[in-house]
């Protein structure tokens, strides 16, 4: 797009003020001219459909362990230190800091001024400072357009050059690639890896602090969507448990697939302007409207293309977390402004490798609070590095790889929220059936949606007073009919035809449950530790 000349210069003024001095500075290009960047540097192929398609290098997913934050004045006393919220020194962060905007000197970057947050009031005002043009892809599909663009004043900004490498002995970190949060300076910065995913996931991580901190909002790692029937519904999960695919239904107003604020006046707000979808085994007969979401100005990513350009979604010869980036109005079915009000139901989506949780479970309060802290899901292969084979995982809150915050933080607000409001909660398995990962399969998408749809309208309340039985193992309610669901499907000790191997595994996951929440439980009442499973009796 064209740019005034005084802007410009104020933006180079800027930047000289972080210590860029760019050769060239690309101002928040249009899809289209970043697209023929791509093209012309041989940074991309384009489909048979015209859509971008590019390779993130060595990393195909986040690198949690590779994610560091300031330790300051702001941080030291309110951050979960451990191994989730890994503590790096002002020194330490500036010596690599002027290293990278030294090495993104040299180059031609992409430079973009967005933002976070639907609610006007709630605004986060963003600059990403990119050396890749199709990472500015991702940051203009990702982000908000922003709202005021006489408004120049930024609150965070982003700096990501993939092609910069920290040296880990000089550096004191822990490998080449890297994260890094400073809260006093405003800033991040990414160097090593070029997962797109960073970038937003760094930006989420500056909402989960600042959000409770300092205007009392529930940050929530959830997508959202609104009917006239069935009014909002959130949906808790990890990548690949289906927040993305579930949330996004051609009969209901997506609100947003990942990331949300739950504010005092009992709005659900997005925080971004776009979704980031796994498309592995995506076809337009199971989700039609991902599907047809990916048309130019998308951003595909890791993806395998045939000689004539057409996507194999199968493929998992790059990675198993190949995935696609696009401006949320490349949905037609969408709330505007993408703000909901109270909702209705929450669901908690996991994807159980070991096939024993019920397909889905209805959970009094107790329970709620037990499953929210806990967390569970298991970590899909390609989704985090180095994760080649589903292993189990407890993450806080659906999602402490991005909390800041101790886990209870949020787990109080959640509570204290759904006892205001009354929300129904329920706990989803996508994950196996019939056994556990290699011997099951994954449940079926149609069923999934029948039960949801039957949870939301009340069907499985309304279908007969004693539709629910207690589950031995894990105490859930769990129905015993669901409408166009088949009732063995319902049962996952049927599904598996062997009872002797089936509690065997259930009482496994029960006892992983138990030692898990051992974490919290000085933190946790005696309501909420009734709601987990039971310990079997030697």
């Amino acid at each position: 797009m064209s740019v005034k000349k005084n802007h410009l210069n104020a933006i180079e003024t800027s930047l000289i003020n972080f210590g860029i001095s760019s050769k060239k500075i690309n101002y928040n290009l249009t899809c289209e001219e970043l697209y023929s960047i791509c093209f012309k540097n041989n940074l991309g192929r384009l489909t048979e459909n015209n859509v971008l398609a590019v390779n993130t290098g060595k990393f195909t997913g986040r690198s949690p362990k590779d994610r560091y934050i300031v330790k300051d004045k702001i941080t030291e006393n309110k951050v979960w230190w451990g191994n989730i919220n890994t503590p790096i020194s002002e020194e330490i962060f500036q010596n690599i800091y002027s290293k990278l905007v030294t090495y993104i000197s040299n180059k031609e970057i992409y430079v973009r001024d967005c933002q976070a947050c639907a609610t006007e009031k709630n605004i986060l005002k963003i600059r990403t400072i990119c050396e890749y043009p199709w990472s500015d892809i991702f940051c203009n599909n990702m982000f908000i357009k922003n709202t005021n663009e006489k408004k120049s004043d930024i609150d965070w900004t982003v700096i990501s050059a993939p092609g910069f490498h920290a040296d880990p002995k000089k550096d004191l970190i822990l490998n080449k690639n890297f994260s890094i949060i400073n809260f006093s300076k405003k800033t991040i910065i990414i160097g090593g890896t070029g997962y797109t995913g960073e970038i937003k996931k760094g930006i989420f991580s500056v909402l989960n602090f600042i959000l409770p901190v300092e205007k009392n909002i529930l940050p929530m790692h959830c997508s959202a969507n609104f009917s006239n029937s069935f009014g909002t519904t959130i949906f808790f999960g990890l990548s690949g448990t289906g927040k993305t695919t579930l949330s996004t239904d051609s009969n209901k107003k997506l609100i947003g697939d990942d990331e949300h604020g739950w504010d005092s006046d009992d709005n659900i707000f997005n925080f971004e302007g776009g979704c980031y979808a796994k498309v592995l085994n995506l076809s337009s007969q199971s989700e039609p409207e991902i599907f047809d979401a990916i048309k130019p100005g998308a951003l595909l990513e890791n993806v395998s293309l045939n000689s004539d350009g057409s996507v194999d979604y199968k493929s998992k010869k790059i990675t198993q977390n190949s995935r696609v980036s696009y401006p949320i109005n490349h949905i037609k079915n969408i709330m505007k402004p993408s703000v909901g009000n109270n909702p209705k139901n929450i669901l908690f989506l996991t994807a159980d490798a070991f096939g024993v949780l019920p397909p889905i479970s209805k959970l009094n309060p107790n329970q709620a609070a037990y499953h929210f802290i806990s967390g569970y899901t298991s970590k899909l292969a390609g989704t985090e590095e180095g994760i080649d084979e589903p292993i189990p995982s407890f993450s806080a809150c659906f999602g402490a790889p991005f909390m800041p915050l101790h886990p209870t933080v949020y787990a109080d607000m959640l509570i204290e929220k759904m006892n205001k409001s009354k929300v129904n909660v329920w706990l989803v398995n996508t994950g196996w059936t019939g056994g556990p990962y290699g011997i099951g399969k994954r449940m079926e998408l149609k069923y999934t949606r029948a039960m949801i749809n039957a949870a939301l309208s009340g069907e499985l309340d309304q279908a007969n007073k004693n539709n629910y039985h207690i589950h031995s193992v894990f105490n859930l309610m769990q129905p015993r009919s669901c409408p166009n669901v088949p009732n063995n499907v319902l049962s996952p000790r049927k599904t598996w035809n062997n009872d002797i191997k089936y509690y065997k595994k259930a009482y496994m996951l029960s006892r992983a449950f138990i030692k898990n929440f051992k974490n919290f439980s000085d933190y946790a009442s005696e309501q909420v530790l009734l709601g987990g499973p039971r310990e079997r009796k030697k």
